[in-house]
């Protein structure tokens, strides 16, 4: 189970992006990024944010932790923005947190270097969960301590929108011509080899289990929470066997520029 903790100071939203997740300190004394259970988005977004997530770090990719964040609305008094008080209002309860990397950067392609092993591995990764949302002009991703971290899954697992069609979906090739790692030379077939064995169902049992079943309730078409579970199980599974193979690719490979000598050295003292 994820870790449980509780907010005691609301500190500041993170406008940049559409859930309007914010920035919340809590009782162990950490600060977490909270996605809110009254976004726009809906519980599905979390629900993706978990499964995802914690599929991801399974496989050895890094993702911040994610907990189990109760919040109280009280704390959030102090916000003057009208319509993110509506959405903390809407957010008392149970909500998803992950943990803040504090002096991380966001990633850019042209600045950054990626080992084309790893770039192949979260190519494969983003197939496998389907993931909409790690093109270059949202990589959805941070550079903490001179390593890659993932993060915003919630556009992922896009097919459990209409589980009616949800095959059909999944079976969809999986565009990669405009990812974020596309210029990294990604090989997503090495990485199938390596990361496809490891999604077993005992896997994707043990992930999809972490999510709240309140979170799973009242799906149209299944009985229980459990239900839904093994659906999101069956698809990944049928996934990773041959999602590789569905994969497009960027034609052509731009040679990439070294960065200047002034951000090289400034990107280098913020990651020491």
């Amino acid at each position: 189970m994820l870790r449980d903790v509780t907010g005691i100071r609301y500190v500041t939203p993170l406008r940049e992006g559409g859930s309007v997740p914010g920035v919340v300190e809590a009782d162990d004394l950490g600060t977490y990024v909270v996605k809110f259970s009254g976004a726009a988005q809906g519980r599905k977004a979390l629900v993706a944010e978990v499964i995802a997530g914690e599929l991801g770090r399974r496989l050895g990719l890094r993702v911040p932790e994610l907990v189990r964040f109760d919040f109280d609305p009280v704390i959030g008094l102090g916000e003057p923005d009208e319509e993110i008080q509506d959405l903390l209002r809407a957010s008392g309860g149970l909500n998803l947190g992950m943990d803040f990397l504090p002096g991380s950067l966001g990633f850019d392609p042209l600045v950054f270097g990626v080992d084309p092993a790893e770039a192949s591995r979260i190519v494969w990764f983003d197939a496998l969960i389907g993931n909409v949302d790690r093109s270059w002009r949202n990589p959805n991703m941070l550079v903490w301590h001179r390593n890659l971290w993932l993060i915003d899954h919630g556009a992922s697992l896009i097919w459990h929108h209409n589980w009616k069609t949800a095959q059909t979906a999944s079976a969809k090739a999986y565009d990669a011509s405009d990812h974020a790692l596309s210029r990294f030379s990604p090989r997503p077939a090495a990485a199938a080899a390596e990361l496809a064995p490891q999604v077993t169902a005992e896997l994707l049992a043990e992930v999809t289990a972490l999510v709240p079943d309140e979170w799973l309730a009242d799906e149209p078409g299944f009985g229980t929470p459990d239900d839904v579970r093994g659906a999101y199980g069956e698809l990944l599974a049928a996934r990773a066997a041959d999602v590789h193979e569905r994969i497009t690719l960027a034609p052509v490979q731009r040679d990439r520029q070294p960065p200047p000598e002034w951000l090289r050295t400034w990107v280098e003292g913020k990651n020491a």
